[in-house]
């Protein structure tokens, strides 16, 4: 099983305003653009999933820190794996992400380590995790709702129904693409890719 999590903002900008004026119409309010701070507020949401199917999505309320992070492995990685491989042959991966590498949650790894393997994430390698490429599916979807979310509690509600919407065909193109994913890390040995 694998893990990730993503930030999803309410209302999005390239950060980029283009406007035509004339030298004179430089103060004037039509060539003045508002902005919005924080892009109006996000929803982080953090996700797991087998090479079999989708896992749970789950709404991080508050900023993810090791100690959000230890309690959303134990609550819901631990149960889910414990179920799926009760022989201990279960593996989970996790990128490299500042609350995953620890103390805290490293020992927690080591305490539960007979219960699944975690393996261990190459620097420098993102495109070993498939879910980065749903998420992509995810935001797709979310941009091309009509109309788009208006407060945080519809964005929520958008992400987890892209998430359930992702067509199977998606995720098992991103399953059957591993192996050509590993080759090509192994080729480039960390320098730049295609993926």
């Amino acid at each position: 099983m694998s893990s990730d999590e993503s930030r999803f903002q309410l209302h999005h900008a390239d950060g980029r305003v283009r406007i035509w004026q004339k030298q004179h119409e430089s103060m004037h309010p039509t060539c003045m653009s508002t902005t919005l701070q924080a892009g109006g507020g996000s929803v982080m949401v953090w996700a797991m999933f087998s090479w079999h199917d989708l896992g749970p999505l789950i709404r991080v309320e508050q900023r993810l820190n090791s100690t959000t992070y230890l309690s959303t492995i134990a609550d819901q990685v631990h149960p889910i794996m414990l179920m799926a491989y009760s022989n201990g042959d279960g593996f989970f991966q996790q990128d490299n992400a500042p609350c995953h590498g620890a103390r805290i949650v490293q020992e927690w790894f080591q305490e539960h380590e007979g219960d699944f393997t975690l393996l261990r994430w190459p620097p420098q390698s993102p495109d070993l995790n498939p879910i980065e490429h749903l998420w992509d599916e995810v935001k797709r979807a979310i941009r091309q709702l009509v109309p788009q979310p208006s407060n945080l509690t519809e964005l929520d509600s958008a992400i987890h129904q892209a998430w359930c919407q992702v067509p199977r065909i998606t995720f098992q193109h991103l399953m059957e693409s591993m192996p050509r994913r590993i080759a090509a890390v192994l080729k480039a040995k960390s320098g730049p890719m295609k993926y």
